[in-house]
């Protein structure tokens, strides 16, 4: 199991640490309520070293991308990333991921923890004709998240750019106090706002320290996996292995906005097919009526106790206090405003499908 370089500060911290996708990784601190809070209201530092990043360069680099992405990479500019997946010959989705320019030729893929190797071995394979120059830094490189609306007041004590000059899906490679070399984007998984840092991992601890340090009269607190959980969740955002994975395709899981089918790439036919004749079953958000708490895997079932689908995943919402949800129903079950029943510990428990995000800032 691996470690991140941070390991030893979140022990020094009193995280609680458990295994996640082939990593020992803080879960919690103080407990979930209070961290997911803290960040919808002030400013949380996340490590989300496991992460994995690719570095593209080469002549046919934006080729090579428009064949494995849904979305339109030419759309990209200079200093701006943009959310992609990458589906297979089926159109199920091999991973989700972010995509950032550097230039024409440059670009880094920024991949889910859990998929990193099979990532690798999938754009190797499509690059065979392209022959661009590939490099995997993801065991050399530390991934911190500044998330919250106070994070903006604390990183332009730090850094020497205006930092709410940089617009949403934006980043520049910058000086971070005495580091060098350090990436910082305007991307995040939580919904209020914040920052990600790339840094070398003989940076990490020094650039944790200092935001802890500046973070001070912030209240800056440490943020575990689970309120990373629940603060995308209330943001109706995808997790790779719950909503979205090679069984899925784009449409079903409500992605048909990063699916451009005015270009060729993998898996387009049977997408097209989707778009054109509808899918069986589709993503849909829902809320409890009663008292309880969804989990992944629960049953859906539709006013008259048919079983129509199934949680993929679920969480007692910190910040409207209620049950929350998403899950695959079938087609026809999928109507703003649907009555459901989800079973929760052999209990029927009345839910309706509502609109996301379950929380707006």
């Amino acid at each position: 199991m691996k470690k991140t370089i941070l390991y030893k500060e979140h022990v020094k911290k009193g995280a609680k640490i458990i295994p996640f996708s082939g990593f020992m990784m803080p879960i919690q601190y103080e407990g979930i309520n209070v961290e997911h809070l803290h960040v919808r209201n002030n400013v949380g530092l996340f490590d989300v070293s496991h992460m994995g990043e690719f570095f593209l360069k080469g002549e046919n680099a934006t080729n090579l991308l428009q064949l494995i992405c849904t979305n339109d990479i030419t759309k990209i500019l200079e200093g701006k990333a943009q959310y992609n997946c990458m589906t297979d010959e089926k159109g199920g989705i091999i991973d989700d991921l972010i995509v950032y320019k550097f230039n024409e030729k440059e670009y880094m893929l920024v991949v889910n923890a859990g998929n990193i190797e099979k990532d690798w071995n999938w754009i190797k394979l499509q690059n065979k004709k392209y022959n661009n120059q590939l490099e995997n830094k993801s065991d050399k490189m530390s991934l911190l998240a500044l998330q919250g609306p106070k994070s903006y007041d604390l990183l332009e004590k730090i850094v020497e750019f205006d930092v709410r000059s940089l617009s949403n899906y934006s980043f520049l490679k910058t000086e971070l106090n005495k580091y060098k070399n350090v990436i910082i984007s305007t991307t995040g998984y939580t919904g209020s706002g914040g920052f990600e840092i790339y840094c070398n991992n003989s940076d990490a601890i020094g650039i944790w320290n200092i935001l802890f340090e500046f973070g001070k009269e912030f209240d800056i607190k440490p943020i575990g996996l689970a309120a990373r959980d629940t603060l995308r969740l209330e943001m109706g955002y995808c997790l790779y292995g719950n909503e979205i994975n090679s069984n899925t395709n784009p449409i079903e899981a409500g992605l048909r906005w990063i699916t451009k089918t005015d270009k060729n790439f993998i898996g387009k036919n049977p997408i097209l097919n989707s778009i054109n004749n509808g899918t069986e079953k589709k993503l849909i958000g829902f809320q409890l009526e009663e008292r309880g708490i969804p989990r992944k895997d629960y049953p859906i079932y539709d006013q008259e106790k048919n079983k129509i689908g199934i949680v993929t995943s679920g969480t007692m919402s910190p910040s409207i206090k209620k049950g929350i949800g998403l899950g695959y129903v079938n087609s026809a079950n999928s109507t703003l405003g649907t009555s459901l029943n989800i079973e929760i510990r052999n209990k029927m428990v009345k839910a309706s499908i509502v609109k996301i995000p379950f929380f707006k800032i």
